[in-house]
C-alpha cells in the first residue's frame, strides 16, 4: 500500500506519510452488540508536526476531575470512545494555555496518559538510579503503541540506565523536580512522534 501511494510520502524534514488502519462495523441495521460484517481498510495521509508549536517542547494541564480510562475498561485499546470524552477537557486546556491534558487518576493523582501519547519521565528515582519510567500496561488504562515500545526496547539496547513500566504519580513528580531529580519528561505517539514537555500545570502551580 506504501509502495502505491510513494508519491504522497513527503521529503521534508520532520514531514513523514500517516498510515492509519480502520475498522468498522457494516451491518444493515443500528443496534448495539457485535457485528456480523465488518471492514478493515487503511487512511493514508502526508503530515507535518502534530502540534501547532511544530517541535518545540508542550505545555501539559494535569487533569483529575475528568477521567480518561479505568482499569478493566477500554483505555487499552483504539476506540472512539477513548477519545470523545476528552475533547472537553481538552478545550479547557487549551483555553487555559496548555498543549495537552496529563490524565491522573485514582486519590493519588497516578499519571497515566498525555492526551494523544505515552507518557516518559527520565529522572534520578528514590534510590538515586537514574530510571526510564513509564505508565505499565497491565490494568488496561494505557494504550499500547510501537512508538512506546520502541523507546522502551532501544533504551534497554543501551545499557545506560534502568528502564521500568511502573505507576507514578504527580505528587512523584513534584517532589523530584523540587529535589532537581527530573532530567527529562516527554511524550511519544504515532502522530507525534517524541514531544519533549516543558512544563505541566497542577494544582495551580506550574
Amino acid at each position: 500500500l506504501v509502495r502505491v501511494y510513494e508519491s504522497w510520502i513527503p521529503v521534508t524534514d520532520g514531514h513523514s506519510l500517516y498510515v492509519r488502519p480502520t475498522f468498522i462495523g457494516t451491518t444493515d441495521w443500528l443496534g448495539v452488540g457485535p457485528t456480523t460484517s465488518a471492514l478493515l481498510f487503511c487512511i493514508l495521509s502526508p503530515v507535518g508536526p502534530y502540534y501547532p508549536t511544530g517541535f518545540k517542547p508542550v505545555s501539559l494541564y494535569a487533569e483529575r476531575s475528568a477521567i480518561r480510562a479505568w482499569p478493566g475498561g477500554c483505555g487499552n485499546r483504539k476506540v472512539g470512545g477513548n477519545y470523545g470524552p476528552t475533547i472537553k477537557p481538552q478545550v479547557e486546556a487549551a483555553a487555559r494555555g496548555y498543549s495537552q491534558v496529563l490524565w491522573l487518576f485514582g486519590d493519588n493523582d497516578q499519571c497515566t496518559e498525555v492526551g494523544t501519547m505515552n507518557l516518559f519521565m527520565f529522572w534520578r528515582n528514590e534510590h538515586g538510579r537514574d530510571e526510564l519510567v513509564t505508565p505499565p500496561l497491565s490494568d488496561g488504562t494505557i494504550l499500547p503503541g510501537i512508538t512506546r515500545r520502541s523507546i522502551l526496547e532501544l533504551a534497554r539496547q543501551w545499557g545506560e540506565f534502568d528502564v521500568v513500566e511502573r505507576s507514578f504519580t504527580m505528587p512523584q513528580v513534584v517532589a523530584a523536580l523540587k529535589e532537581g531529580r527530573v532530567h527529562e519528561m516527554f511524550g511519544a505517539g504515532t502522530a507525534v512522534i517524541v514531544s519533549p514537555i516543558n512544563k505541566i500545570g497542577y494544582d495551580g502551580t506550574d
